[in-house]
């Protein structure tokens, strides 16, 4: 389970983060949405170590990931595309990140299986389209058949053949009793694979609860998102 309580985020004078806490359960996949700034990146930030709250926070499992023995085995995470060099196979990239953690190659074979990249883990990484990329980011997140996955704007840019073979993906590891965390700021594809919703904005949470519970009274999640929003942006990352 990831615990978010009271995270508060400062830079001088301005507060990215005021106060934001949700959970995201086992087996569940939970979207993380907001419009553009309103401090989704932040948040996962912080959840992750890569920067540091004011006050609040932010556990998997209990822990702060810094404390984390193990952290692969625990959380796997995508922030900003793969994360490989062009220059590189997608299995050099992937054999590289292994190695890093103690993970054999068999291991490496498996998460390429997984996402779909067999037949291209030999081409460099330049030569991928974009929704290749996001696979090989995900399989380098479940090298460590993890416990929790961690996804920012994973549909960025996606084809509606990538959306759906993403909302299978995300669906099935929830099934396996992952937790999964996503956040992202486009509603509509993400309305058949969430179970939870939190809605941030202006670096706080303006709605949670269950995918019925949040769009009550609404035709759909991108209208509630509209009308918890104002359909406007917010003030953090």
């Amino acid at each position: 389970m990831i615990q978010i309580d009271r995270l508060v985020k400062r830079r001088g004078s301005t507060e990215i983060l005021s106060g934001v806490g949700f959970e995201a359960r086992a087996g569940r996949v939970t979207g993380f949405l907001g419009p553009n700034g309103a401090g989704k990146s932040s948040t996962l930030r912080i959840l992750l170590g890569l920067d540091r709250a004011t006050s609040g926070t932010a556990l998997v499992g209990g822990v702060p990931y810094a404390r984390l023995r193990d952290p692969l085995s625990k959380v796997g995470a995508v922030l900003d595309g793969s994360g490989a060099h062009r220059s590189r196979t997608g299995r050099a990239h992937l054999r590289w990140v292994a190695a890093s953690a103690g993970i054999g190659r068999t291991r490496v074979e498996e998460v390429l299986a997984q996402v779909g990249l067999s037949d291209a883990a030999g081409r460099r990484v330049g030569g991928y389209s974009l929704g290749m990329g996001r696979r090989l980011g995900l399989a380098a997140a479940l090298l460590g058949d993890p416990e929790t996955l961690v996804l920012d704007e994973p549909v960025n840019g996606l084809d509606p053949e990538g959306i759906r073979w993403l909302r299978m993906f995300l669906r099935g590891c929830a099934a396996q009793g992952r937790a999964v965390l996503l956040s992202s700021h486009l509603m509509g594809e993400l309305a058949e694979t969430v179970d939870d919703v939190v809605v941030i904005h202006r670096g706080r949470v303006s709605a949670r609860g269950t995918l019925a519970e949040v769009t009550g009274g609404h035709s759909s999640l991108e209208d509630a998102f509209f009308a918890l929003t104002g359909g406007g942006g917010g003030g953090g990352r």
